[in-house]
This record gives structure tokens, C-alpha cells and sequence, in this order.
């Protein structure tokens, strides 16, 4: 899911049975996909599934490269001077990259060599790496652990993830497990045609400079994907006391006088590395990093300061009210400002076009009128070329982000009647799926009446309002008033 044109329309289809609590789900990536539903049905499950889905497979590329996957190859491994079939190999790759070089011409995934190709075919060449970031991301010892129940334990979990571009099939990937192992299938149209940043990172990986040095991979910089757990305001608040526990345990007695065996999710240990890591940075968005100030402007009121340490040890973040002249530490400020620093953060300098940013309960903390404002927010990222994922709870979010679907499709009829070109969405760019107990995953399909609103919420709205009528009803009998609504 890269910024460049060429593959910022793909097309990633999830398909998941007896993982964790969901049993059965199929959905697409849409540029902001959104998880609603009851809590414990599998909205964080499968958003999980997604972190871990681009991190083993290098965000998901149009052509299935990895450097993980590649950086093994080791075709001529050696101790010794190359033999003839040593050189035969490198001739022929290095004229692969010459070919790659031609843009003028044609270049497929059958016109790699054979040896790269048949590593790349490899359906286990990827498991090892895949079974383990679910462990990470789960904090699991075995993925036999999530399969969704015991009593499904004879069919086993399974994971299809497919990559299209338009109706086309680019290559896609299967895993299963029934709790006595795992096994996995792969699928490449060899009739790929290689665009641009394709031509370019295959060429850098394959280009032979030094025949005595095996060939590897150079992971490049393309996009990038990150998870905000829905603890990130406990996260923040804390986190100068997480800051000083961490560095306590790194020491000898530190380990031997830790009694808590619980481990952080990998979602979780990669926020806090992505906040302990952070720097002001040099090159930023600059349309992403304006996001980040009207977010301080509209529902901040006021500034997030970085106070980075002489020492190189962790930055501290302080809130700034506005016409202050005091920061505020984060367990001062209201837990709304603790909520919404990390993504005032990230969107400062940290996520950049073609990004996937995973957001649990967006909403969490904020009045409703602010949670409307969250979903302006949404939309402007969205416009800005980075995919949003969210799990929600909140109608106000949904009824805002109906609202914008519907400027969309104003703007789609008559683009004067429109006041802001950043705000709007269309019906194709937002995918809402409802998550249930014991049944599959359906997608909410956008009405231009009642937006993408979940048939309980009305349900419940709907049983509030008559208990609340039975019940002023009952009160008025109960004092002589006999007039009944």
C-alpha cells in the first residue's frame, strides 16, 4: 500500500473462519474501512490480524516481494572461490537487472530467474515469519490458541488474504491450522507486470557488485502501517512511570525482582517504541502535518510539546492549554488530550502518504461533539492518501461519517455546492462491517437515509425511547394526571 499512483489502488480481501471470537468474516480494505459491533465479537481480533498481515508481508505489495522472505536466499553461499555454475547464476542475474533497467520495455514476474521466482512461489518461505508476528501480536505461545473455540478445534482457523488490482488477481496467500501444526498455500500471477518502484526494488536487491557476497535484500522505504491501541490514553498518562520501570528492568536485579509474567501485545510494545523513539522530524507531510495542527486548534485548545532529553533518554510530551505559559504533564490533562497526543504526534511527522493507520475507538474520551470532529479528521487523512482502519463504538462517529458520504455524492453532482475539499468521502472509499456473536461478519451497506448506522443501534435507541414513554406514563397515572402520550 504504497503512496505511488500505481499501487494505491489495490485491493486487499480478507477472508478469516474460527479466528478468535469471529467465525467467519470476508471483507476489503477500503481507504477508511470501519469495524462496528458488539465488544468481545472480534473487531480488535481482525484489526490485530491486519497489523500483523502487513508487517510480515512488507505492507502488502502489489508484487510479493520481502525482505525477510529474501534477504535468505543465499543462492551462492559459499566459502570458497565461485565455481562455473556460481558465475552461470550471477551472469544470469545480473542480466536481469540490466533488464530491469530498460524502462522502454516490458517487464514481468516471469522474466526474474528462476531461483528468485521459485523463493518467492514458496508458501513456507513466509510461515515461520507470519506464525510468529501473530504470536507477537496476540502475545500467544501458539496460534493454535486462537482458534475461536474448542469445540470448533476439529476445523481449525484459516486466513486468505488476496491482492487485486481492478479484477484482477495479483497474488494471495493462505493459512490454516487445526491445532496440530499449520500449513499455507501461495498464489503469483507470473504475468505481473512490473511498475516503477517494482523495476526499482528488485533491481537494487539483485544488483551484483561483488560476486564473493550473497545476494540480499535491502528493505526499502515504502509505506508503513501502526496500531493505536484502545489503552493509548492509560499509555500516555503513565508513560514517564512505564519509561522508568523499562529502564529499571533492562538491569540484572531489575529481571530477577520482576514477578509480572504479563507481556504487552505486539500492537502495544510498537506504540510505545514509536513513542520512545520519537524524534522532531526533518521531512514531514507537509498536508498531513496541517491535519495535525487543526487537531490541536479544533479539539485540543491549545499545543502538544516534545522535550527531548540532552541525554538521548525518552522524550517527554506536555500539553500547552492555550494563552498558558506552563506545559501540562499528560497525567494533568484531561484524559481527551491524553487520547488525541499520540495521534497529534503521528500526524506531525510520522505517517505519510500511503500509510495505514490502525485506530481502536477513535472516539474514546470525546464528547460527541468532538467525536464528530474526530471523523473530519478521518476524512481529511483519507483525502490525504493514508488508509484508515477503525473499530467504533459510536453512533455520533458513524451519523458524521454518513453525513460526509452524503457531501460526497453533493460534491460528485455539483462540486460548487461543497465548502471544504477535505472533508468529503464517497460510497466506494468507506467499507463498514458489523461484527455479531456467533455469526459472520456483515458488511453495512451505506443508505443515503440512515448512513452505515447498525440495525441494533436503532434497536436500542428505539427500546430507550418506549421505556422512557412506559415509564413517564406510569409516573403520571401514579400522580393523578390522567393524560397519557
Amino acid at each position: 500500500m504504497s503512496a505511488n499512483n500505481d499501487t494505491h489502488d489495490l485491493n486487499i480481501q480478507i477472508d478469516v473462519e474460527n479466528f478468535g471470537p469471529i467465525e467467519k468474516a470476508e471483507i476489503d480494505l477500503r481507504p477508511l474501512t470501519i469495524f462496528v459491533g458488539e465488544s468481545n465479537t472480534g473487531k480488535t481480533y481482525l484489526a490485530s490480524l491486519i497489523y500483523a498481515l502487513h508487517r510480515s508481508f512488507e505492507d502488502l505489495p502489489r508484487v510479493p516481494w520481502s525482505y525477510y522472505n529474501t534477504s535468505r536466499f543465499d543462492p551462492i553461499y559459499y566459502s570458497g572461490p565461485a565455481d562455473l555454475s556460481t558465475k552461470t547464476l550471477l551472469e544470469e542475474t545480473q542480466n536481469v537487472v540490466n533488464q530491469l533497467a530498460q524502462t522502454d520495455k516490458t517487464f514481468k514476474f516471469s522474466d526474474l530467474p528462476m531461483w528468485v521466482r521459485k523463493r518467492l512461489l514458496s508458501a513456507s518461505a513466509h510461515l515461520l515469519n507470519f506464525e510468529n508476528e501473530l504470536k507477537r501480536c496476540f502475545d500467544v505461545p501458539s496460534i493454535s490458541e486462537l482458534i475461536r473455540d474448542n469445540k470448533y478445534s476439529n476445523q481449525g482457523l484459516k486466513v486468505t488474504f488476496v491482492v487485486n488490482e481492478g479484477n484482477r488477481t495479483l497474488w494471495s496467500y493462505v493459512l490454516s491450522n487445526t491445532g496440530s501444526g499449520s500449513n499455507a498455500e501461495k498464489y503469483i500471477d507470473e504475468n505481473i507486470v512490473f511498475n516503477s518502484e517494482d523495476r526499482d526494488i528488485f533491481k537494487k536487491a539483485l544488483n551484483v557488485k561483488d560476486q564473493g557476497i550473497p545476494l540480499r535484500f535491502l528493505s526499502p522505504i515504502s509505506s508503513v502501517n501502526y496500531y493505536f491501541p484502545a489503552a493509548r490514553s492509560g499509555i500516555m498518562e503513565a508513560y514517564g512511570i512505564i519509561a522508568i520501570s523499562l529502564v529499571d528492568r533492562t538491569t540484572r536485579i531489575g529481571l530477577e525482582n520482576s514477578y509480572d509474567t504479563t507481556m504487552l501485545t505486539g500492537m502495544a510494545a510498537d506504540f510505545l517504541k514509536h513513542l520512545y523513539s520519537y524524534k522532531k522530524p526533518d521531512i514531514y507531510s507537509k498536508e498531513i502535518h496541517e491535519i495535525s495542527i487543526q487537531l490541536e486548534n479544533s479539539l485540543l485548545k491549545g499545543k502538544i510539546e516534545i522535550i527531548q532529553t540532552i541525554d538521548g533518554g525518552f522524550p517527554q510530551f506536555l500539553y500547552r492549554p492555550q494563552y498558558s505559559e506552563q506545559g501540562l504533564r499528560m497525567n494533568r490533562s484531561s484524559s481527551m488530550v491524553s487520547e488525541l497526543t499520540p495521534l497529534v504526534l503521528y500526524l506531525r511527522g510520522v505517517v505519510k502518504p500511503g500509510d495505514t493507520l490502525i485506530i481502536e475507538e477513535p472516539e474514546a474520551h470525546l464528547h460527541p461533539k468532538a467525536q464528530t470532529k474526530i471523523a473530519l479528521t478521518l476524512a481529511c487523512l483519507v483525502r490525504a492518501g493514508v488508509r484508515v482502519i477503525i473499530t467504533t463504538h459510536s453512533d455520533w462517529l458513524l451519523e458524521q461519517i454518513g453525513n460526509l458520504v452524503r457531501e460526497g455524492e453533493v460534491m460528485r453532482l455539483d462540486e460548487e455546492l461543497i465548502d471544504s475539499p477535505t472533508t468529503w468521502l464517497t460510497e466506494d472509499e468507506v467499507g463498514a462491517w458489523r461484527f455479531h456473536t456467533d455469526k459472520p461478519v456483515e458488511e453495512i451497506k451505506f443508505d443515503l437515509i440512515t448512513g452505515f448506522e447498525p440495525q441494533d443501534y436503532g434497536e436500542v435507541a428505539e427500546d430507550l425511547y418506549n421505556r422512557s414513554v412506559d415509564l413517564r406514563t406510569l409516573l403520571r397515572k401514579k400522580m393523578g394526571d390522567s393524560t397519557v402520550e
